[in-house]
Parts: C-alpha cells; structure tokens; sequence
C-alpha cells in the first residue's frame, strides 16, 4: 500500500520569525501519524528548515532548482545547493513557475533528470486550464505533460518520482475538483506511468494540488490513486496543515 504523503508548498511566503512559530507549531501538534509530510520553503530559508527539523519526521524541499548543475546561470539553484541543506523533495514544474516563467514539457523533463540524478525525489506538477477542461482535453494534456519526462527518464527511475495533479483552475481560487474528478485525472496519470514501469506505477504516490484543505482533505484522499497532498495556502496555518495530515490517516 503507498503510504500517504502530504506536502506543504509555501510559495514566496514567509520569514525567519513567522517559520520558526509555523515549524515549532507544525512539530508539536503532529501526532502519531501514518502519512509521510514535507515542507517545501523558499531557498533562503532552507537553512532554517534543516535546523529546526532536523531529528523530526518533517522532510523538507526546494521550491524548484535548476537543470544545470552549477555555472553562469545567476539566480538559479543547482540540486547540490540543496542538497547541502539536505532536503529530500524539489517541487518541479508547478503551474506558476510554467505560466510566469516560461517553463515548457521539455523544461520540466530536463529538470526532472537533474533532481534524479542528484539524489533528490521531484515532484512534477502536471495540471491543466479551465479552457483545457472545458474544451475536453484534459487527459491529453496531461499525458503530454508526463509524457515529456517519462521521455526523458529510464524505466528505472519511476520509481523515483512523485507526481503532483494541480488543476490551474483550482489552485488559489476556491474551486476543487470534486473527489471524483481528481480521481479519473489520477488514474489518467497512473496509468500512463504504468506503461513505462507498471511494477512501479503502483507505487508512485500521486498528490492533488488543487485547494486541498481540512474541510476535503478527508474525502479527496479516500479516493484510490489519490495518495496525499501539495498545499498551498493551508500549509501556512499550522491547525490546517496538521488537519490535512491527520486527515490522511
């Protein structure tokens, strides 16, 4: 069975200050738990993750990094930068960095291949717009996008990724898919993963990274192939992000 996995994405939030109290109120409040949980900070402040987590059972990550391994490329973040402050995750291809950045299928598979190489376990965000829903296209979007790393990758390295189904239309707006609706998508993806490695495809864990909270935390993630979370703006209250957790046992 995989276990679940639910993975606070803070986005460009926070401080030295406002992290200390959301760590020490994330550690003391998490109970006995079956789930696994990460959180996943801006670089700046992954220093600050390693030293109060360190000894916890929180993992923490990078928000992206880059898919060169280091040299003129200023601003970027190599996997052994975060390596160094030992996280395990990097979130790659988040709709965000796609839609403000400019990062292509092609991208995201390059980067993907980097994060695997060193060591690390991407998260790869593959989602699609209302348009893309609305016109029906959904599964072949995100066949496309999955498509392009499974291109990139061995057979081997399935089994090294985690995979994050964020529905653009859902992130940050209130809306969610509907436990259902996040379901087929996940098995969409599942199965595509399952024709390059299907021993490994079982074992992927597949996230929902649409508005999930403690109010459908619960519900989203009795779903078979729905196997934990990507939070966004829950995953700055400490009560919500500990109430998504708890919801994944």
């Amino acid at each position: 069975m995989r276990r679940k996995l639910v993975v606070g994405n803070w986005k460009m939030n926070g401080s030295r200050a406002s992290n200390a109290v959301l760590l020490s109120a994330i550690g003391a409040g998490l109970t006995s738990t079956g789930a696994a949980c990460a959180v996943c900070a801006p670089a700046p402040y992954l220093a600050q993750c390693q030293e109060q987590l360190s000894g916890t059972s929180i993992a923490w990550g990078g928000q992206d990094l880059s898919a060169h391994a280091g040299g003129a490329y200023t601003g970027e973040v190599a996997a052994a930068m975060l390596l160094d402050f030992a996280c395990t995750y990097a979130i790659i291809g988040h709709s965000e960095r796609r839609a403000y950045h400019g990062e292509d299928d092609a991208q995201v598979a390059r980067k993907t291949v980097a994060a695997l190489a060193a060591g690390l376990t991407p998260i790869v965000c593959i989602g699609e717009t209302l348009a893309q829903r609305e016109a029906g296209q959904t599964d072949a979007v995100v066949g496309a996008q999955l498509g392009a790393v499974l291109d990139a990758i061995t057979e081997a390295d399935v089994a090294g990724l985690v995979l994050a189904y964020e529905p653009v239309w859902a992130i940050g707006t209130g809306l969610t898919a509907t436990p259902q609706m996040a379901q087929d998508v996940h098995q969409v993806l599942r199965a595509r993963l399952a024709k390059k490695n299907a021993v490994a495809a079982a074992g992927v864990q597949i996230l929902y990274g649409g508005s999930m909270k403690p109010d459908n935390a619960k519900e989203l993630m009795a779903m078979p192939d729905i196997d934990g979370g990507l939070i966004g703006g829950a995953a700055l209250k400490a009560a919500d992000f500990l109430a998504i957790i708890h919801a994944a046992d």
